[in-house]
């Protein structure tokens, strides 16, 4: 677990890396809502980024703490920092709409979307830059403690 200001700083530093990452993931997918043929000929697929305590063989976000042997030990997890994981692909299928005009339409003239939901990807978007600007405020309180410190010491 990293100590005093400077691991506040990583912690936080390290939580506004993924959130970014996040952000441009999510940036990417809304994009591509409408690509109905991608480089594997198929319509884009939505992708996620998965997050793991940093430093870990591969604990993930939205696991939980199950995976710690006690409250202290997921503490200590905690204390490292979040990276990304890896941005996995949603296998989903996308939704068809009749579109026979479509080049990309079937004989039938149906032509499958992505698998990218608007809505879905504008909240993960607010929770991301809620979680950055979260970061970005416990950094400015580790300044202000760090300058509080420095005129106790004047």
């Amino acid at each position: 677990m990293s100590g005093g200001l400077f691991g506040a700083l990583d912690i936080s530093a390290s939580g506004m890396t993924a959130e970014r990452m996040r952000m441009d993931v999510i940036a990417s997918n809304l994009a591509n809502a409408n690509t109905t043929r991608g480089p594997n000929g198929g319509p884009y697929q939505r992708q996620e980024v998965v997050l793991k305590t940093a430093g870990s063989g591969g604990v993930q976000a939205g696991s939980g703490f199950a995976a710690f042997g006690s409250f202290g030990d997921a503490m200590n997890a905690a204390g490292a920092g979040v990276e990304v994981a890896q941005v996995a692909t949603d296998t989903t299928p996308g939704k068809t709409v009749y579109d026979p005009g479509n080049p990309d339409a079937n004989a039938q003239g149906y032509v499958t979307m992505p698998n990218v939901n608007s809505v879905t990807e504008m909240t993960d978007l607010i929770t991301a830059t809620r979680a950055y600007e979260a970061n970005t405020t416990a950094i400015q309180a580790v300044k202000g403690e760090a300058q509080h410190a420095l005129d106790v010491l004047r």
